[in-house]
């Protein structure tokens, strides 16, 4: 089994070819990058899809067409090679505190026809900051805010959560960070520390684990990446506090533990993850998604996209040497994935941020 890892004089080697084809603590720690070793796969393996983003958050994909978040409030459209950077006009003002802006993202699933997406996006007013999940509608090439869905998710000075993604289920799922309050992330009362569950139309459904409540589970300090796997299991990233970050499987009602226990405490009540970076390591886990039995994710710190077999419970770095990443997409047997050195964490090189592809069948 191969670790890509790309060293910088290759990387910029790779956007030519490609062209021509076609959190707050410790942040000096997150700021560093691996890149002692040389790439051991062919040059051509890793593709560089699109360029001098900025500080890309999600990436949405609808045929041969990318849809990726900016946190300062735009929408990147990458089709047949063009890059067309787009307005989003939204009802607040985005946010520009760290963390914050433009962040979770889906199309919905008659997108093709309605031109109808969702996004959560922090804004600030006089009585303070918070997250809302709205409908965005594409027309002319702006995207318009539509209709409010949920309101006032706390947003402190970090830990905003901002995953949003549809699922198999058909309902709207959405991650929302305790806003560095950490207590509110037990208070089934709060929207904070939550991953959050509505219908499409911002209703709460009728199955949900708590009455009229969009709570689906509870306990989470910085959750920001949701998948399921084919058999519909959902799993979840979450951040730790300076270490322990986590990889949860969720299910319906259930108390992770923040900020009770964290890593691999236990407590009666409370589910331990799945996997965690433990005491002495941290990833700051951020999108991810899965491929034949595989969890695929975003390190920001970590400055990886990490591969956890859940089999064997073993995982590993498949991509390094590239800086933060932020989101991963699965699709077609290819790994999409996101840098995201220009967020004011890390070490951005020329021609950074970028969307890369590459063939999973290179990461055997």
């Amino acid at each position: 089994m191969k670790k890509i890892l790309i060293v910088p004089c290759l990387l910029g080697i790779l956007f030519l070819v490609a062209c021509s084809e076609n959190e707050q603590q410790n942040s000096s720690n997150e700021q560093e990058n691996t890149q002692e070793e040389q790439l051991s796969l062919p040059i051509d393996a890793l593709e560089v899809i699109a360029g001098n983003l900025d500080v890309p958050w999600s990436i949405e994909k609808l045929d041969d067409t990318f849809y990726l978040t900016e946190r300062p409030g735009s929408i990147v459209q990458i089709e047949n090679g063009e890059v067309e950077r787009q307005t989003v006009e939204l009802e607040q003002e985005v946010s520009t505190a760290s963390e914050a802006g433009l962040l979770g993202f889906v199309l919905a699933p008659d997108f093709s026809e309605s031109n109808l997406s969702y996004a959560y996006y922090t804004y600030e007013v006089s009585d303070g900051q918070y997250n809302r999940i709205v409908t965005l509608r594409l027309e002319d090439n702006v995207w318009r805010e539509e209709s409010l869905l949920l309101d006032q998710i706390p947003s402190g000075a970090y830990h905003h959560g901002g995953r949003l993604k549809i699922g198999p289920d058909g309902y709207l799922y959405a991650t929302a960070g305790d806003a560095s309050e950490s207590e509110i992330a037990q208070d089934t009362d709060s929207l904070g520390g939550k991953i959050l569950r509505m219908n499409l139309d911002g209703s709460i459904p009728s199955d949900n684990p708590f009455p009229d409540s969009y709570v689906y589970s509870y306990g989470h300090r910085n959750p920001q990446g949701l998948t399921w796997t084919s058999d519909g299991t959902l799993y979840a990233s979450e951040h730790g506090n300076d270490a322990n970050d986590e990889i949860n499987r969720i299910e319906a009602g259930q108390n992770y533990g923040w900020p009770i226990i964290e890593g691999n405490e236990e407590q009666e009540g409370m589910v331990t993850p799945q996997f965690t970076s433990g005491d002495d390591s941290t990833w700051a886990p951020s999108g991810m998604d899965n491929y034949n039995g595989n969890l695929y994710v975003a390190a920001l710190r970590g400055s990886a996209v990490l591969e956890f077999d859940l089999e064997t419970g073993e995982y590993r770095e498949v991509i390094t040497g590239l800086g933060r990443i932020r989101d991963v997409l699965v699709e077609d047997d290819y790994l999409y994935f996101i840098s995201n050195n220009g967020d004011g964490r890390g070490a951005p090189e020329e021609g950074d941020d970028r969307l890369y592809r590459i063939a999973l069948s290179e990461l055997d």
